[in-house]
């Protein structure tokens, strides 16, 4: 895996998605702080319907949220649209260092 691609992995259904966000929450915690909590460090979660009936949960991490991202099994992506992202985890101050 190159540690300068963002990742992304399926939470699934909207409804369903809380128990795998809260893993990926508990996760990253702990491989943050053991970083020294770097800024550049974050998962992001978008919800899409993309004209379905029911909305897909997305979560995009970050380059140096790579080793976390291999424990979810998230595949290599391009870097995710700002619009519509909400920080799942990861420092307020990830947005500027990674979006701007």
């Amino acid at each position: 895996m190159s540690t300068s691609s963002w990742f992304h992995v399926s939470l699934g259904d909207a409804i369903m998605a809380d128990a795998p966000r809260e893993e990926i929450r508990q996760t990253f915690r702990a491989k943050f702080k053991a970083a020294g909590k770097p800024a550049d460090m974050a998962v992001y979660t978008r919800h899409d319907s993309e004209g379905r009936l029911h909305c897909e949960v997305t979560a995009y991490f970050s380059p140096a949220a790579a080793e976390v991202a291999k424990a979810f099994d998230a595949q290599p992506c391009n870097p995710p649209r700002k619009t519509g992202l909400e920080l799942l985890a990861g420092s307020e101050s990830s947005w500027a260092r990674l979006f701007d």
